[in-house]
């Protein structure tokens, strides 16, 4: 019959896929279809530069022509004429990540503040939001308190809203060690992005919903990649092995989107899937296991039919 391995690999594979389409609709179908959201809510969805291979004028005319509202990108002061151009030509939101690197306290929060500054200089686009890498792990609790009264201040200084990543190796790396940020420092807004602490943990978090919903509730920014016990990016969430990953994240992330469209406030999204070394990659090759592009737009076309 001519039919070889790879033919059947590719049959059953297709096959998979058909089968595990049936549940994924569900996710692109309304997730709250009675329900009206107050004045005031707004959703708006951001392409990542992370993993782009091209220029920051290239990425900004693809992320309008898939259907984008904006962009995050790392602020650079390098690339910073170039983006501002492209934003104005393409008519992009922009959100900025903002951080700093050094492991003596004093000196990374002086870069924080630095870069934070010139993020929002007089002159410039106004960023939508600013997303902060803040602290380290391995600061002190007074250490790291440092930039979130930094942030709390300048956000209303600047006019620009701050929020800080739940993202491992900084100050929010797990969901325990959020908790007393999160209890003594009630206006701390956040940008969720819980595939970290699923990794972290080794678990899809079942044992910490009240450290959880504390977290959604103080949300209002969200990098929408999946994660799973083992790693914080699932290989495709289109696929049927990831489907109770996929199924936990969009739980959490329905919670955060009724509370917006309940409150009438904006809420903001990236779709963050990455390349290698987050992608998986095929052995001895460094090949990317799939498409980064491609299923961040599909992340952005599930978000839009879902909660738009």
């Amino acid at each position: 019959m001519g039919y070889n391995r790879r033919d059947f690999i590719g049959a059953g594979m297709t096959a998979a896929a058909a089968v595990f389409l049936t549940s994924m609709d569900l996710f692109a179908s309304p997730a709250f279809p009675s329900e009206k959201a107050a004045a005031g809510f707004s959703l708006k969805i951001m392409a990542p530069y992370w993993g782009f291979d091209g220029s920051v004028t290239d990425f900004c005319k693809k992320a309008k022509q898939d259907g984008y509202d904006g962009v995050e990108i790392l602020w650079s002061s390098q690339t910073a004429k170039e983006l501002f151009t492209a934003l104005k030509t393409h008519q992009l939101e922009v959100g900025f990540l903002c951080r700093g690197d050094e492991p003596q306290p004093a000196a990374h929060f002086a870069t924080f503040q630095k870069v934070l500054h010139e993020a929002t200089a007089p002159g410039q686009q106004k960023p939508l939001y600013i997303n902060v890498h803040s602290g380290k792990d391995f600061f002190s609790y007074e250490d790291n308190k440092k930039f979130i009264d930094f942030t709390l201040g300048y956000a209303k200084e600047s006019g620009v809203p701050i929020y800080h990543e739940t993202h491992r190796s900084r100050m929010l790396y797990s969901a325990p060690a959020s908790l007393p940020y999160l209890q003594k420092n009630p206006n701390l807004r956040l940008t969720l992005d819980i595939s970290h602490w699923c990794n972290v943990s080794e678990s899809l978090l079942e044992d910490q919903p009240e450290t959880v919903n504390l977290a959604l509730s103080r949300t209002d920014h969200i990098h929408s990649r999946v994660g799973h016990a083992e790693g914080p990016q699932v290989s495709d969430p289109r696929a049927p092995e990831w489907k109770t990953a996929v199924e936990a994240h969009f739980a959490w992330w329905d919670k955060v989107v009724a509370l917006k469209k309940k409150q009438g406030k904006p809420l903001t999204m990236l779709t963050e899937f990455g390349p290698p070394s987050y992608m998986p990659t095929i052995p001895f090759t460094n090949q990317p296991v799939a498409d980064q592009w491609a299923i961040n737009t599909y992340m952005l076309q599930t978000w839009r039919k879902r909660y738009l």
